[in-house]
Formats: structure tokens, C-alpha cells, sequence
């Protein structure tokens, strides 16, 4: 590798792992906001998102010059493909956590009705994945992604509890459909938050191991 694709993927590095951590804090802040009914800090989400995206518009160039000036090879490629791969999921994770911060907003603005205990675990849930699999790609571990890969059945169910109990509740207190559509909706977006940390491990995996493990169970049917 020469000195001159070492400092691009050093730098392409850094800037994932700043989008990894503006990902982190601005849903930490959205669920608080959301838990809270505070739509003054669900609206503090907004200029770290446009951060994020910045920043992925920044390591689009950086990867088009890398691969343009200096046609990186064998595990260099790897890590350039799999760095652009994540840095997709990342800014995607911006944008659910940015849904949050609105369906917060939405029910700070109408009367409060409880907040359905399985949503807060499946927060947990999706924080907890997502967590993982940035600690994984931090430290550069296929092993710990691979972990990652086995986690997302249980998010999955807690996201089909709380959009049962959410359609429940609508048709017994239909009065308060519209908070409990903005339930659904956090659910979701927490549910494709799990599934675009498993994304980000399936990228740790292909850059350390030349292994494409995307759709792996599935194909394997």
C-alpha cells in the first residue's frame, strides 16, 4: 500500500467513524425527545443530521478519488467498497432518527397517552444493535459482526408488539389514533435502524474477510 492510499483511508476512516458517532447521539436525542414530549430537543436532531449528510457527500468524493487516482487493490478496494456500503447505512440511520424527532414533535403537540413499554424496548433494542456493529467497525472485528447478524430476530418481534397493540388501542380509543399512528411509525424506523446496523456489520465482514454475507440466509433457502 503506498503512503499517499494510506492517508486517503485514514481519513475515509475518520469520516465514518464521526458519522457513526453523530448517528449514535442524534438518536439518543430524538428518543429522549420522544420520551419526553420535548419537541425543542427533538428539533436539536436536525443540524447533526444535515451533518451526517455532509459528511456522506464528503466520503462519496473522497471514495471517487481513490478509486479515480490511486485504483486500489486486493484489500484496499474491500475497504473502500465496504466503507461507501456503511456510510449509506449511516446516513440513513440520520434520516430514522430524524423521523423520530418528528413523530416526537407530533405527539408533544397532542394530548399525552402513555407510551407502550415494548416501544422502549425495542429503542433499546435498536440502540443496542447499533452500538454493536459501530463498535465492530471501529475496531475492525468480522468476529463481533457476525454476532451482530443473529440479533435482529428480536426487534422484529418487539416491532410486530407494539404495531398490535397500537392497532388496538386505536380501535377501542380511536380519540387517539394519531398518537398511536406516530407509535407505529417510531416502531418502524427503529426496526430499520436494527437493519441497517446489520448492514454496517455485513460491511465489517467483506472488508476483514472477503466475505459477502448479505442475503446469505435467505440464498441459502
Amino acid at each position: 500500500m503506498s503512503r499517499l492510499v494510506e492517508s486517503h483511508l485514514t481519513e475515509l476512516r475518520q469520516k465514518l467513524l464521526r458519522m457513526a458517532s453523530l448517528c449514535e447521539a442524534i438518536l439518543e436525542t430524538a428518543l429522549e425527545s420522544l420520551w419526553t414530549r420535548n419537541a425543542v430537543l427533538a428539533e436539536q436532531v436536525k443540524p447533526d443530521d444535515l451533518e451526517i449528510d455532509r459528511l456522506d457527500v464528503e466520503i462519496d468524493e473522497l471514495v471517487l478519488r481513490l478509486l479515480a487516482t490511486q485504483a486500489p487493490v486486493a484489500d484496499d478496494l474491500r475497504e473502500v467498497i465496504a466503507s461507501k456500503m456503511i456510510a449509506i447505512d449511516l446516513e440513513r440511520v440520520g434520516d430514522l432518527a430524524r423521523n423520530v424527532a418528528k413523530s416526537a414533535i407530533s405527539l408533544a403537540d397532542n394530548p399525552e397517552v402513555p407510551t407502550p413499554p415494548r416501544l422502549r424496548t425495542l429503542a433499546d433494542e435498536a440502540q443496542r444493535i447499533l452500538r454493536r456493529s459501530l463498535d465492530c467497525f471501529a475496531e475492525r472485528d468480522p468476529n463481533k459482526a457476525a454476532e451482530v447478524l443473529d440479533d435482529d430476530d428480536q426487534v422484529d418481534e418487539d416491532e410486530d408488539l407494539v404495531i398490535r397493540a397500537a392497532i388496538e388501542e386505536i380501535r377501542t380509543h380511536p380519540e387517539y389514533a394519531s398518537q398511536e399512528v406516530d407509535f407505529i411509525m417510531v416502531a418502524k424506523n427503529l426496526e430499520r435502524v436494527a437493519d441497517h446496523a446489520t448492514n454496517i456489520a455485513e460491511g465489517v465482514i467483506l472488508a476483514a474477510e472477503a466475505r459477502i454475507v448479505k442475503h446469505a440466509e435467505k440464498l441459502a433457502q
